[in-house]
């Protein structure tokens, strides 16, 4: 189809689009699982950007996660996909999101029917925003909702209970509690049923409505009077102190379209201060639930040989959506968002945001911590990266699973992604070829180190990431050759792997890229 093209040489994903070598994918998973049959808790937060957690260099209190940290793994160079839907498709189905066939992911298996066939309880709480139902492909047990973003406090009409729909939101419904105690008691079922489990549990904090318990707002509502230039170096410098970021990667300029804290008025500080509070003290209760979680599975003697993953969908939400700007946001009627300055200071030390492929849209939180089966130091980094896809393998391998060639009726692409177990192991795993990276008009590819990036259609811009992680100097005019060849590779890839229609894969412009929105437009619009 294609001569000696980089894309030949570095993948098995295309030859397998041409029907070739399926036998050794059905392999997968034939190796003998380590420890013995782990539980699998896998957590995955909603627009929670990178330097979020206490663990990443954030000023707001994440307890629980930081002591899974400090006895865990953390991955330095982890990614999403940027976009809420995307990222579910990839960690679900161990493939890129056209190459699952897109929500309804009619090309892929799941991981709850990979391991429901593998002899696991399976169970889901939260947020699901794919095609039809977590009950209809693999999950035994599910609570949550089906919609992208829901009221905290009264819910919607998608909610379900294992299929059913689901209404019983009390005075003091708030669904961050609600995922958890559904996920408690999943557990119970599962520890009763005496089969290890799978317990997938999405969170929809800490994305839009900004909605807050008044207890943990009051914890953080002068925490933010300094304002996002000063929380920003804070957080960059205890990244740096903790080992977390290369001091060579430097913290990245706030751009022109966020004004200075200091231009601000008195009243739009005060604003801007409550606002990130309400996240804040979103952050805050789910690092609490996370906590019930873990407490929970120590009392039920769950906990040792029990894999828990946390990561985030995307990185920070720079879209300004408030409604309600006079209300608490303890107020079921409010509805909060932030802005672009804050989000900036969420994504730190990287530029653009959610949706956007450059660093700072794509860059995840991975904590790993399994204390039977992890074979690296406690509390200790890695810079191999990794990705979304990745889960489906490594689970497979973790448990004894097996995935299949084709599932009820229906053939299912071969894996695209890598395990991660040898890096648990603490062991170097072969790298990806590549990793690509794509949302609307936003897209990217990583190979090796180099990256081609480009946002908002805008031009091709090339980094060298193991020395300029924060993509602060564009090389492509110092190496035209290198950015040519990752451009040809991001096209092929598109169209050979992730069957990107042609309209999707057409040419960026010679532009700089513009800003997904302005600050001052969008406080206009907020009055």
């Amino acid at each position: 189809m294609f001569k000696h093209s980089t894309l030949q040489r570095f993948t098995i994903g295309a030859i397998l689009t041409l029907g070739l070598a399926i036998p050794f994918w059905d392999s997968l998973g034939a190796a003998e699982p380590a420890a013995s049959r782990p539980n699998i808790v896998l957590i995955m937060a909603d627009d929670l950007g990178f330097s979020d957690l206490g663990c990443y260099g954030s000023e707001i209190e994440t307890p629980t996660l930081d002591g899974l940290a400090q006895n865990g793994l953390r991955f330095r160079q982890f990614y999403n996909t940027a976009k809420c839907h995307s990222s579910r498709i990839c960690l679900l189905s161990g493939l890129y999101c056209q190459q699952a066939g897109n929500e309804a992911m009619d090309n892929a298996v799941t991981l709850a029917e990979v391991l429901n066939q593998a002899g696991y309880f399976t169970a889901m709480s939260g947020k699901w925003h794919l095609k039809k139902e977590p009950t209809d492909r693999g999950f035994q047990r599910y609570f949550g909702h089906l919609s992208g973003a829901t009221n905290f406090f009264t819910g919607d009409q998608t909610f379900r209970i294992n299929g059913e729909p689901f209404n019983d939101f009390g005075k003091d419904f708030y669904t961050t509690d609600a995922d958890t105690d559904y996920a408690i008691k999943f557990v119970d079922e599962a520890t009763a049923s005496d089969k290890p489990f799978f317990l997938y549990v999405a969170y929809n904090a800490p994305h839009y409505p900004l909605h807050v318990k008044r207890k943990d707002f009051e914890k953080y509502r002068t925490r933010y009077r300094d304002g996002w230039d000063t929380i920003r170096k804070q957080r960059y410098a205890r990244q740096i102190e903790s080992g977390l970021i290369d001091p060579r990667f430097a913290l990245s300029n706030r751009p022109d379209y966020i004004p200075a804290w200091e231009e601000l008025s008195e009243a739009d500080k005060l604003w801007e201060q409550e606002r990130m509070a309400a996240f804040a003290g979103m952050v805050d209760c789910l690092d609490q639930n996370i906590g019930r979680l873990v407490n929970h599975l120590k009392s039920a003697g769950q906990f040792e040989n029990t894999l828990f993953m946390f990561c985030s969908d995307n990185g920070a939400c720079p879209f300004e959506r408030t409604r309600g700007k006079e209300l608490r946001p303890w107020d079921p009627d409010s509805y909060w968002c932030y802005d672009t300055g804050w989000a900036h200071v969420g994504n730190t030390p990287f530029r653009w945001y959610k949706q956007n492929q450059h660093e700072g849209g794509i860059s995840s939180p991975l904590i790993v911590h399994w204390p039977a089966g992890l074979q690296t130091d406690p509390g200790s980094f890695t810079d191999q990266p990794g990705h979304l896809i990745d889960f489906m393998p490594t689970l497979i391998d973790v448990a004894g699973a097996q995935y299949p060639s084709e599932f009820e009726g229906r053939r299912i692409t071969p894996v695209q992604g890598k395990s991660l177990l040898p890096i648990l192991k603490g062991q170097e795993r072969t790298p990806h070829p590549w990793m690509y990276f794509m949302f609307s008009k936003n897209r990217a590819i990583r190979q090796g180190d180099w990256k081609i990036v480009s946002a908002n259609g805008g031009k091709w811009e090339l980094y060298d990431i193991s020395k300029d992680r924060s993509e602060l100097n564009d090389l492509r005019g110092e190496y035209p050759e290198k950015a040519k060849e990752l451009i040809a590779l991001w096209h092929e890839v598109a169209e050979e792997v992730d069957h990107l229609p042609a309209k999707q894969r057409g040419k960026v412009t010679g532009k700089p890229p513009q800003p997904m929105n302005s600050y001052r437009a969008d406080m206009k619009a907020a009055k």
